[in-house]
């Protein structure tokens, strides 16, 4: 890493790229101002970081304005530098880089999750306008990276984890793939320490044998192809930590069965030549069947494309060869960032512009959803590395995720086809709607003509691309405008009695507008609607409608609740329980199973007709609603924890998760880890792509009951633990 600006200005030097000095001078020399002073949490000076950003843009050939940009991309942010002084010295454009790069600080958010939505939202309007906004970004994403070392461990494991959900994919897609291996080892490295020791220990055995292996391989083709091929470039590959991580740990593969950690590369002038090299290639080894990959004429999303090929040697020993042309090699190393750095890369507006339209495809996918979050699932499932390559029945490439079904299908050809969708065959057989699609599948999907048919609202539980349940919830949203409302408060009614919401009337409709307002809606009919079509996801804003109504409509019960905390003492004698209750030596002890109360809780006791005290948890919802009785106040007595408990209870817990593959053994997993006695496991698939799963297990007090709570929290996918409310 660099620390002065005059390593930079070294750099800059030894590239083909002509760069206006003065101004990357005067940008260095305002940035060293404003952050005169301001130290990193290494203790460096703060302005080492952006003239790394800036070292890492220069070597990915991006232009003056965006070198620029990177040097001031703290300064708005950070300093007292306004961007309307960028503007002033530097113009609109560096002005804008830096505006897009600059997170929205001084907005209030309800969690932290909102508050990364809306910073990547920001973001990727300002990409959509100039894509140059994403590969600062990045490049201040990577730095970030690569000193990340020094940051508390939480704020390690945050980072990294939105790295690998967010930055990585986006730099997938736009085909910078040395920057995107890196943001995903990196990111490994602090969410899994121990595998990606594992995966760096197995690389480092036999390593030198290996390398000496690929080293064979390579002169070997270079002797075959030299004599009729001058212009070629041959060279060695290993794939990266991540990589192999996903195909040991997520595939449950030997490292003996990954085929391509190491690769040979053949770079040729011609595609004519990439396919003759690979007739020759097949000649010297014996190929593998079923591993021949055609990247040239199915390109991938991103624009990548090469010829793979998994062949045998003599001894025995598979390995990866890779054929490509040079133009193709630019854009499979540097993507978007070629347009730049090598003009007979990339050429033309029009094709840059098609490059970015899954930008815009993918901000207008999310305009129906009022959640904010719901950009960063379609960024982790729309722009994931794995995608399959499905056809039509007349030979079109439709490209999809991987997991797409058959109803993902019919919406990416038009939204049309899947409203009027009422089956479909893979490859001549009549399928399910649910049918996963793979790569070289021939889709047809059936339809009908007959007026007012339409999609099902459990198609939204079953599509995985966001531009799919987009368009069923626009259908729902203009054809079935009273049926969304009437879904809607019909759900919003179940949510409310699950939770023990009950307000009279008028109570009720000032609540419910409140809560309509704060997600931006005019009405509750509005909401309402927006809940019936999948706009809004009732789960997520539970927790904090929850909130609000303990906090601003229980009060009255509350006081009432202290008024009995508060009771004169009466004597105490010595518990023959965890618990203590006023003047009641020797009374039968039993513990409400509708709250399920836990040392360090506030309890309360009620005197019960032959069963002794029931000790209810103060904050109790029976409580809260016996207190309005006046007939049985009596009956309620005093209760606290004895010092010490020896026992152990019963309590359940509610997880609310992003559904995928393994989470039910994660969970299952870190429990065991715990050693807690679990008593019942249940879990279902909801309807918006999350699981609801509760669990009872046995715990000490409440302290233990936190840390499972912190712990479960930790797992991948997880949006929300709590202790479960009967």
């Amino acid at each position: 890493m660099i620390q002065s600006f005059e390593e930079l200005k070294n750099i800059i030097g030894g590239q083909s790229i002509a760069y206006d000095m003065e101004r990357i001078g005067a940008a260095y020399e305002l940035a060293q101002r404003a952050h005169e002073g301001q130290k990193r949490m290494s203790g460096e000076p703060y302005i080492s970081h952006p003239l790394n950003v800036a070292e890492i843009l220069v070597q990915l050939g991006m232009d003056t304005d965006s070198i620029c940009a990177a040097l001031l991309h703290d300064v708005v942010e950070d300093t007292d530098y306004t961007l309307g002084d960028i503007r002033k010295r530097f113009g609109a454009e560096v002005a804008g880089l830096v505006d897009g790069v600059t997170k929205l600080g001084k907005i209030p958010f309800s969690s932290r999750e909102e508050q990364q939505a809306e910073n990547v939202r920001k973001m990727l309007l300002a990409m959509a306008k100039d894509v140059r906004v994403i590969i600062v970004k990045l490049a201040d994403r990577l730095h970030n990276m690569r000193t990340l070392g020094v940051k508390p461990e939480q704020k390690r494991r945050d980072t990294s984890l939105e790295t690998m959900e967010v930055y990585a994919p986006i730099a997938h897609r736009l085909g910078i793939t040395a920057i995107k291996e890196e943001l995903e080892d990196l990111s490994l490295r602090f969410l899994d320490p121990i595998g990606y020791s594992e995966i760096e220990h197995m690389l480092d055995l036999k390593r030198d044998e290996r390398l000496a292996f690929l080293k064979k391989i390579e002169d070997k083709i270079r002797l075959r192809l030299q004599e009729e091929h001058q212009s070629i470039q041959i060279y060695g590959r290993v794939k990266s930590i991540y990589g192999i991580y996903r195909k040991v740990y997520m595939q449950g593969r030997s490292f003996e069965e990954i085929y391509d950690i190491y690769a040979v590369r053949v770079i040729v002038e011609t595609v004519n030549e990439c396919y003759n090299i690979l007739g020759i290639i097949h000649d010297m080894f014996r190929p593998l069947p079923n591993r021949f990959k055609d990247y040239i004429s199915t390109p991938k999303q991103n624009l990548y494309q090469s010829l793979h090929t998994t062949v045998l040697d003599k001894e025995g020993i598979p390995f990866e060869v890779q054929i490509r042309t040079f133009d193709m090699h630019y854009t499979a190393e540097y993507g978007i960032a070629a347009h730049w750095k090598y003009k007979e890369g990339i050429q033309g507006h029009d094709k840059l512009e098609e490059r970015l339209s899954w930008i815009r495809q993918l901000l207008e996918n999310q305009k129906e959803s009022e959640d904010a979050r719901e950009i960063i699932s379609t960024i982790k499932t729309d722009l994931a590395p794995e995608e399959v390559f499905v056809f039509t029945p007349k030979g079109d490439v439709i490209s999809l995720p991987s997991g797409a079904t058959v109803i993902d299908f019919a919406y990416a050809i038009h939204s049309a086809v899947g409203n009027r969708m009422v089956g479909a065959k893979v490859d001549g057989r009549i399928v399910s709607l649910d049918t996963v699609v793979h790569t070289g599948n021939i889709v047809e999907i059936l339809t009908t003509n007959v007026p007012g048919h339409g999609p099902s609202r459990d198609w939204l539980s079953i599509v995985r691309t966001a531009e799919a349940r987009n368009k069923i919830r626009t259908w729902f949203k203009k054809e079935r405008k009273e049926e969304n409302t009437q879904e809607g408060r019909a759900e919003l009614e179940r949510e409310f009695r699950r939770n023990g919401i009950n307000l009279p009337d008028e109570q009720m409709k000032e609540f419910l507008l409140a809560i309509a307002q704060r997600q931006h809606f005019h009405s509750i009919e509005e909401f309402c609607a927006a809940i019936g079509y999948g706009g809004i996801s009732l789960s997520r804003i539970m927790p904090r409608v929850k909130e609000d109504y303990t906090k601003n409509y229980r009060q009255s019960d509350d006081q009432k609740l202290e008024s009995l905390m508060a009771m004169k003492p009466k004597k105490e004698r010595k518990a023959t329980s965890g618990v203590i209750v006023e003047e009641l030596e020797g009374c039968l002890v039993k513990y409400a199973r509708c709250c399920n109360p836990l040392p360090g809780d506030d309890i309360v006791g009620f005197i019960t007709r032959g069963y002794g005290v029931s000790i209810h948890k103060a904050d109790c919802q029976n409580v809260i609603n016996a207190m309005a009785d006046q007939s049985q106040s009596e009956r309620w007595v005093r209760a606290r924890w004895a010092n010490t408990v020896r026992e152990k209870f019963k309590t359940t817990i509610d997880i609310y998760a992003n559904d995928r593959e393994s989470l039910l053994a994660d969970i299952s997993i870190a429990i065991a880890n715990m050693h807690l006695q679990v008593h019942s496991l249940n879990a279902k698939e909801l309807k918006d792509r999350h699981s609801s799963i509760q669990i009872t297990f046995e715990t000490t007090d409440i302290a233990q009951l936190n840390l499972v709570l912190s712990s479960l929290r930790q797992i991948e996918g997880v949006v929300s633990v709590t202790r479960s409310v009967q």
